[in-house]
């Protein structure tokens, strides 16, 4: 193959087509709106974990549309979505490439199991006959390793963490992390739609937390995985500015011990949220990912035609 011709084939392209036919019309039956905001802004988001594409005397090409949206919602947009480009560094490899598409909606109103719902609802029109299973993050780790996530010895969680393949010095959290995408995901069944809820409030980023039964920090959040691949991140979202204020701070001081550079706090964002973001759930979903689970790859540049290294 020469450097000059597209790695994905014409039937993945095709595939791509009416993968992005399918959820329009989804959205269209449900009266959900389709928006359009910028790929390129003054700010970026500042989660340790995801690194921006700065664009000097610009900004930042984008991660996510959600700091935008967020801002439509704030101003009485109703239920939206949106299908666009994304950015993040370093993000290249069999799974990942550092410009994708996204796919990312929020509903005004929803609890997270309704849009969880919603989501094994589009799942049910691009995987049709896939059965779902929901567990909870705690549990389930602890079924896969024998440990408690939230409650485990540290030690003990780096320990296993580290018998298991982990670089040494990894803390709790990143032990934890490591865990999950390792063990815990290698362990689902690759034919079934496996929901997890309630991770732990470390892994909150934008979404609520709240106390589970034993009192332990959890997140209002989801993921759905399915064939090998994570295919949507969804939040009951934080609407509180002042929290969304600290944990920015958060994330900074976290970014600092990381040596990566600080990212300022969107004041757009805060603005719209102090204005007054509705009660609402939000997901993210990779189209790319989306493509690989329908044709059951595990190699982006088969759904993707020009990769970074031949665009």
């Amino acid at each position: 193959m020469h450097d000059w011709q597209p790695t994905a084939s014409l039937e993945a392209m095709k595939a791509r087509a009416e993968l992005m036919s399918t959820v329009r019309a989804f959205f269209a039956t449900r009266d959900v709106l389709e928006v359009d905001t910028p790929q390129l802004a003054q700010h970026g988001v500042s989660d340790l974990h995801i690194q921006c594409i700065p664009v000097p005397g610009y900004g930042y090409l984008q991660s996510s549309p959600e700091y935008h949206m967020k801002r439509l919602l704030a101003a009485g947009s109703g239920p939206i979505y949106q299908v666009c480009k994304a950015f993040r560094d370093g993000e290249a490899g069999g799974r990942h490439n550092p410009e994708f598409t996204m796919l990312e909606w929020y509903r005004p109103g929803f609890a997270l199991k309704d849009l969880v719902g919603e989501c094994l609802a589009l799942f049910a029109e691009l995987f049709p006959g896939a059965s779902s299973q929901h567990y909870h993050f705690r549990a389930l780790f602890h079924h896969v390793t024998g440990l408690d996530p939230l409650k485990a010895d540290d030690e003990a969680l780096v320990q296993y963490a580290e018998q298991h393949g982990a670089p040494t010095g990894l803390d709790k959290t990143a032990a934890v992390d490591y865990l999950m995408a390792t063990r815990v995901e290698a362990a689902l069944p690759a034919d079934q739609l496996t929901v997890v809820s309630d991770f732990p409030g470390w892994a909150a980023a934008l979404a609520q937390t709240h106390d589970d039964r034993d009192g332990a920090v959890v997140a209002r959040r989801f993921e759905i995985y399915y064939r090998g691949l994570e295919l949507a991140n969804g939040y009951q979202e934080l609407t509180d500015p002042q929290e969304q204020q600290r944990r920015f701070e958060q994330d900074n001081a976290l970014r600092g011990q990381h040596d990566l550079p600080s990212m300022d706090a969107d004041p757009y964002l805060l603005a719209a949220m102090k204005s007054g973001l509705p009660p609402c759930s939000g997901v993210a979903m990779g189209v790319e990912r989306l493509l690989m689970a329908k044709q059951d790859t595990g190699k982006i540049n088969e759904v993707i035609a020009f990769p970074w290294d031949r665009a």
